[in-house]
């Protein structure tokens, strides 16, 4: 008999070991949308546009999911009934997790402690998981640092690991008391997901650890932890897209190369860029996608004179292309897409746009500056000039011409809820600065992060598992004896609802295929037209 604390493979659907820990999805995984009528002025100008990016809706070919939860068993979380609702959470996620899925668990206080390897959630190992979420107990001192290290040793050491995504979730009620989480070394740059417990917990310290490609969630003392579980599963358990990349560069197309600038700014929010020498090619690193997840990012395009300035005409000026990692650890490439810009005598230079979707997330992104600074001033202890900026955001989102829009009414829910929060200083050191770091995080990565206690009104950037899994919370909360579904029998119950949806990543694949080919075979015809042979 194994030690609980060995690797143990992943479990098919099926009953059979899966090769490798992967499942995949064989459709088109994401897809490039491409801003359409693109305007300019035949004399030198900049042109900003939005690109988007979107995952599957289907969580069909999931990648299986290795999850370690690094928790805090500190002599802290025996109060306000603290350890009681981290174990509800816990066997809320155990009873989510599916064979595919594995878990292990580390727990610290003074020092760190591995009590399960990775191990896949079958009938199996479920009981013995389950016997030692019952019997955590919480005594010490809190050093996050060391079951940070102990968690990510984990996932180093992984024996199976190609087409898997590798988590961490860590959870703390207090402030370090040894180590320093900050010095943490993450060579595999693992996501991780941190969550706030409490007034005590320290939410700077928590969110700086989670600036690799995880969130900050924070949780208030009377929070209902398994609800902050839910969430953060209905993503985890339907990554459809590993290490997803997004590539702008110059058009290929010869007409673009006398009038092409260069490609002055791709904002990304917060993931990461990297741009070529001469600002041809900008790259965006995205990392997983969850099932209907989308990414949006802002690019300013700079062109110089039209060559011929009498003329309106369109140009292919930019080419755009998704790559991500198959279930062998190979980068995949998708389709490229193009981009034209339509050049229009007597249109004034920097004439702007007025596209409603491209003004809606440059407000977004303008809300959450907002945000940051009132916290800023807020941590100088300046609350009123904090208010004084949340005010000035609420007055910006009054100038957006779509009130209708239900992005607006997410933000206006957010800035409500956070100058609640700044009502006294007392208050903002409890909860506030935890819930603007949250939002923060939140909108640097487009993903949902739990900001308080009030997750049913706040659900910016939520996805359609994580509204379902947030009903089963609630469910669980009331009756823990309830059954609830595993994360494959949610996908089978989504198939069997909307089986379309299922079919559509391979179609709309096969589709964009075709368009490509008869875009190029057009550019064949035209080139033959514009260069006949002699006679």
């Amino acid at each position: 008999m194994s030690n609980i604390r060995d690797e143990q493979a992943p479990i098919a659907p099926s009953g059979k070991p899966a090769l490798d820990g992967a499942l995949v999805n064989s459709g088109k995984v994401a897809a490039v949308h491409q801003p359409k009528n693109l305007q300019a002025s035949v004399d030198a100008d900049t042109v900003t546009f939005m690109v988007e990016v979107t995952s599957t809706s289907s969580a069909i070919g999931r990648a299986g999911l290795d999850l370690v939860v690094v928790l805090d068993v500190s002599g802290s979380m025996a109060e306000h009934g603290k350890l009681d609702k981290l174990k509800s959470a816990m066997q809320f996620l155990l009873k989510k997790l599916s064979p595919m899925d594995r878990l292990s668990i580390v727990t610290f206080s003074d020092a760190a402690t591995k009590l399960t390897g990775l191990r896949p959630m079958d009938e199996a190992n479920q009981p013995a998981f389950s016997n030692i979420v019952a019997s955590l107990a919480a005594r010490g001192g809190t050093n996050i640092q060391a079951g940070l290290e102990a968690g990510l040793g984990v996932l180093a050491g992984r024996k199976i690991s190609s087409g898997r995504t590798a988590n961490i979730l860590l959870m703390s009620d207090g402030q370090e008391t040894g180590g320093n989480a900050r010095q943490a070394k993450n060579p595999g740059n693992v996501p991780v997901y941190t969550l706030g417990f409490g007034k005590d917990s320290d939410s700077n310290l928590l969110g700086d650890v989670a600036k690799n490609g995880g969130t900050f969630n924070a949780v208030p003392d009377q929070g209902n932890m398994v609800v902050v579980f839910s969430q953060l599963l209905g993503g985890l358990l339907t990554v459809v897209v590993n290490d997803l990349q997004l590539i702008v560069r110059k058009s290929s197309d010869p007409d673009a190369e006398p009038e092409f600038g260069k490609i002055a700014k791709v904002d990304a929010g917060g993931f990461v860029t990297e741009a070529s020498s001469d600002s041809s090619e900008v790259t965006v690193k995205f990392g997983d996608l969850f099932s209907g997840e989308v990414r949006k990012v802002l690019v300013d395009l700079e062109l110089k004179d039209a060559v011929d300035k009498t003329q309106q005409f369109s140009t292919l000026f930019l080419e755009t292309y998704l790559t991500y990692l198959d279930q062998n650890g190979k980068r995949v490439q998708e389709t490229e897409e193009s981009i034209s810009v339509e050049r229009i005598p007597g249109r004034p230079a920097a004439s702007g746009t007025d596209d409603r979707r491209l003004q809606l997330e440059l407000a977004r992104r303008q809300h959450a500056d907002y945000i940051k600074a009132a916290r800023a001033l807020a941590d100088q202890k300046k609350l009123e000039e904090a208010r004084d900026k949340l005010v000035d955001a609420q007055n910006a989102l009054e100038d957006i011409l779509d009130q209708r829009n239900p992005l607006v009414a997410s933000l206006k829910t957010e800035l409500k809820q956070l100058l609640n929060l700044v009502e006294s200083q007392e208050l903002y050191e409890a909860q506030g600065r935890a819930y603007a770091l949250a939002a923060e995080a939140s909108h640097a990565n487009q993903r949902f992060a739990t900001r308080g206690d009030d997750v049913e009104s706040m659900r910016l950037f939520a996805t359609p598992r994580m509204d379902a899994y947030l009903e089963q919370a609630k469910q669980f909360t009331r009756d823990r004896n309830a059954k609830l579904p595993d994360a494959d029998e949610d996908t089978n119950t989504e198939t069997k609802a909307n089986p379309v949806a299922a079919l559509a990543a391979g179609l709309n694949y096969q589709i964009n295929v075709a368009i490509h080919a008869l875009q190029n075979i057009q550019k064949i015809i035209a080139t033959a037209a514009a260069n006949p042979p002699s006679a």
